[in-house]
């Protein structure tokens, strides 16, 4: 199969209209106008063979993650996401693989009203790097230093699902066909939370998206807010499938600290509960109070799980970490 030239590869897969933009692909530079009274959000994250995705994953849905993970960075500040570049790294340049990994990405850029407007391509191991823009009004940004003691912590949709799909795929438990493929679907096609993120601004005072296990990333919310966090183990928001295999290490696990679940975790004043509800009507989304943000204390774990007898869980798995 011949290869695809750089700039035709650019041309073919990735030159779009766009909405919001002044100028996109096909110069040095794109130009982009934040509206006025509007500041810019600004996320980027990678993707690399081996490491986050296997080697022969569908590039469909490889196209559809790369992007989801980025909006949802834009979720957790509350920001409108406007703008995306992409950069990729390919062994080959093939023309079935990379239109239906444009398409992926393209589809989900629709949705959201994203503007693809650059980036870069080379030869090489397979890596994927997205960088995401957004605009927020000015001082609404949602930030995780922003909890406070008394908050409800909320999460949003169900968690574990995806951890508990990389679990079977890697033969530490194993699930029925109907239960892997469900939870195959939160692995490899993870919704975005943005609507969620947008409605937010003036009801959380933190937030932050779940993506490397509910456990770490509420740790990074209690560590730059200074507060500590006391969960109730039998609210979080388990799946069907998940439930079926609680008593399991690796589900549980999977629960507190798997990662990929792109739901968002955030903090709110109890006066608030009321208007955290409405939004979940509205959004279609379920939201659960999983717990209770309390003061710190030194030398006390920042993040406490409570079993369903009160008695602090002996947790010693923590979330994702790439240097470990």
């Amino acid at each position: 199969m011949a290869e695809l030239s750089e700039f035709e590869l650019i041309r073919r897969f990735f030159t779009h209209p766009t909405r919001h933009t002044q100028l996109g692909v096909g110069d040095d530079a794109a130009v982009v106008r934040v509206r006025r009274g509007m500041e810019l959000a600004v996320s980027t994250d990678m993707l690399l063979s081996g490491r986050h995705f296997f080697r022969d994953a569908d590039p469909r849905g490889l196209g559809h993650k790369a992007l989801a993970v980025n909006l949802s960075d834009m979720a957790a500040m509350g920001a409108t996401p406007r703008w995306a570049t992409l950069s990729l790294a390919l062994p080959k340049a093939e023309a079935p693989w990379l239109r239906a990994f444009a398409d992926g990405f393209m589809q989900l850029a629709r949705k959201h009203g994203v503007d693809l407007i650059g980036g870069d391509t080379t030869r090489g191991p397979l890596a994927i790097c997205v960088q995401i823009m957004g605009e927020i009004s000015v001082g609404q940004a949602l930030r995780r230093a922003g909890a406070r003691v008394g908050d409800d912590i909320w999460v949003s949709g169900h968690l574990g699902d995806a951890a508990l799909a990389l679990a079977a795929l890697t033969k530490r438990i194993m699930l029925k066909p109907p239960e892997l493929e469900t939870a195959m679907r939160r692995l490899h096609a993870p919704a975005p939370r943005v609507a969620l993120g947008e409605a937010l601004r003036k009801i959380a005072n933190s937030a932050i998206d779940v993506s490397d296990g509910l456990l770490a990333d509420l740790g990074h919310i209690c560590e730059r807010s200074r507060v500590a966090a006391v969960l109730e183990f039998e609210r979080l928001p388990a799946s069907a499938v998940m439930r079926r295999y609680l008593e399991r290490r690796v589900a549980r696990a999977a629960l507190l600290a798997g990662g990929d679940d792109y739901e968002l975790c955030f903090s709110a004043s109890p006066a608030r509960h009321r208007a955290i509800l409405a939004i979940a009507r509205r959004i279609g989304l379920t939201l659960t109070r999983i717990g209770t943000v309390r003061r710190a204390v030194r030398g006390a774990p920042l993040v406490t799980v409570l079993a369903l007898d009160g008695t602090p869980m002996n947790v010693k798995y923590g979330g994702f970490e790439h240097f470990r």
